[in-house]
């Protein structure tokens, strides 16, 4: 036989993989994030629905009676949620308290329309719209208090 007439044919390399399946190391990924998405999802669900059974909590209890009547009962909303946030925040008075519920972010409580905190619910009568100022900061400082922010 001769060496120059060998029936030698080229080199044939494989073809290339297919993107798909993928390896099973990108399903596992694939699954850590899905469950991390769905995990996460679900925490923002649960914290979303407490929060609205708070509102609807501080709403249910601070919605019968006289405003002063109705002011008395927001405030014993905001010590009860005080006391969650910090032992003792409950038994504080005048401006400390005012104090505590500005939470060092401004003066809303202690200059300002949440000041009617202190006597308002001693008054015979009281100012709806200074009531209705009053509300939505105690409303807003009872959320912000059972969520645990400052």
């Amino acid at each position: 036989m001769d060496p120059t007439r060998l029936p030698l044919r080229d080199v044939h390399l494989p073809s290339s993989p297919s993107w798909w399946p993928p390896a099973p190391g990108w399903w596992w990924l694939g699954a850590a994030v899905a469950l991390a998405l769905l995990a996460w999802a679900g925490w923002r669900a649960w914290r979303r629905a407490r929060r609205r059974r708070w509102a609807r909590w501080f709403d249910a209890g601070s919605a019968h009676g006289t405003l002063p009547e109705r002011l008395a009962a927001m405030s014993a909303l905001l010590r009860r949620a005080a006391r969650r946030r910090q032992a003792g925040a409950e038994l504080l008075q005048g401006p400390a308290w005012l104090q505590f519920l500005d939470g060092g972010r401004g003066s809303a409580f202690s200059a300002g329309a949440g000041r009617v905190l202190l006597e308002g619910g001693f008054r015979p009568q009281l100012d709806p719209d200074e009531f209705a100022a009053a509300q939505a900061l105690a409303r807003a400082r009872f959320l912000e208090l059972m969520e645990g922010r400052r």
